[in-house]
Order: structure tokens, then sequence, then C-alpha cells
């Protein structure tokens, strides 16, 4: 069943124990994108997303998974005596229970970072974590769904990731970058599709751009190739 948004009513100070998620699956591995990469992570991916990005190497998490307490998860995690979580999907925020498993990452200690689309309300993520939003570009043929209203929630302490499939989307970025002044607002990150377009093409394209962006590859792909967990 795909999680879809719902209206975010309950308190988010509930006990651990009496708080669930549907989880696909945690790992440990080294971060593979973001400001962070190469940084040794657990990453504790959530079931479900209410978007179908036409690149999406994750689908294995649209469905299925396990129904765990937050303690659990917790559990987990701390197995691994940490310095970074990650909390992806799927759509992590499509549960409106992360804001809870979120809040207690923190109170643990750990430094947290949130991957999410950027097309569910992000205001209520407690303000410890990292927020990396993904702007939808038109390639990813969910272009539809950004909600533009979350940059007025971001600081410099998140980051703004563009997945490009090829020079249109990377002109619609640099748009939207100039437009919204995004590079004012926190750092943005420019990614390419895998085996769609050259990383090399895009580092070029930015370099004779001058863009304030970052230029990524997926590391983790690079280490270990396509699959699901590293």
């Amino acid at each position: 069943m795909v999680h879809t948004p719902f209206p975010l009513q309950h308190s988010i100070t509930q006990p651990a124990d009496a708080v669930n998620l549907r989880v696909s699956e945690i790992f440990f591995s080294l971060q593979g994108e973001t400001s962070r990469a190469g940084l040794p992570t657990v990453f504790v991916r959530l079931t479900g997303c209410p978007l179908r990005c036409g690149y999406c190497d994750t689908g294995y998490a649209f469905y299925g998974g396990k129904s765990l307490s937050i303690s659990t998860i917790l559990a987990e995690v701390a197995r691994y005596v940490p310095h970074y979580v990650t909390v992806t999907g799927g759509e992590p925020l499509a549960q409106k229970e992360c804001l809870v498993l979120l809040r207690l990452l923190c109170d643990a200690g750990y430094s947290v970072s949130l991957e999410t689309s950027g097309a569910l309300d992000i205001s209520r993520v407690d303000a410890r974590v990292s927020r990396i939003l993904d702007i939808k570009t038109p390639g990813s043929g969910e272009v539809e769904k950004n909600q533009w209203s979350n940059l007025d929630h971001l600081t410099r302490h998140d980051e703004v990731k563009f997945v490009l499939c090829d020079e249109a989307d990377y002109e619609w970025a640099v748009e939207a970058i100039r437009e919204r002044k995004l590079d004012l607002i926190c750092p943005i990150l420019f990614s390419p599709v895998y085996d769609k377009l050259d990383p090399a093409t895009l580092a070029e394209w930015v370099l004779r751009d001058r863009l304030p962006v970052r230029v990524q590859i997926q590391l983790h792909k690079l280490l270990w190739g396509e699959g699901p967990g590293r």
C-alpha cells in the first residue's frame, strides 16, 4: 500500500514504543550524496511514496516493509554506534510518525538528515535536522508536485537538490535558481541521473555558466553498483 499525505494532527511527543513506522530497511553504509558524501551513515529507509519519478532507483520501497516501533528503530540504529543518520524513502514524510522518529534521533545526539521529495510540507520537521529537499524537474515526470512554499522554511543548515535527466532539466533548474534566488537560501546540489546524463557533461555546463552549485555523483553506485541497500 502506498502511503499518501494526510494532516499532521496528533502530537509528536508520543513515547517511542507507542508509535510505529513501516520500514523498508535499515543499513550502515557510506553516504553517497549531499555535502555529507563519504561519511559512514546509518540509513533508515521508510516504506511508501506518493510520487513516481521516472528515474526512481528505490521503487522496491514503495510497498511492503515491516511495521516497527520507533523504539525498535532507535535500538537498531544504536547498534552501529553512528554519528550520522539519514532518514530516507520512498518519501519518509508520507508517514506522519516520521516527525517523531526525527525528533528522537536528534534527542539521541545523532547528526540527522532527511531526504524528502519536496512534495510534502517540511515545516514541522525538527529544526535540528538537515533537510535535503529534492526539487522535481520536468524530466522526473512529477514537476507539478513541487510544494514551493517549502523554500520558506529552509535555512543554510539545509540543502536543495536537482536530479537532472538532460539539458532541458539543467536549463529549467538554472532558471529556478535565478528566479527564486535559491543560492541565497541554502547550498544547491546538481545530480545527473545515473546512466542517463553524463556527469562530465553536467560538470562542463556548470563551469561554463559559473553556477553556485555542487555537482555530485552517487558515490555508493560507483563503489558497489546499483541495487537495494548500498
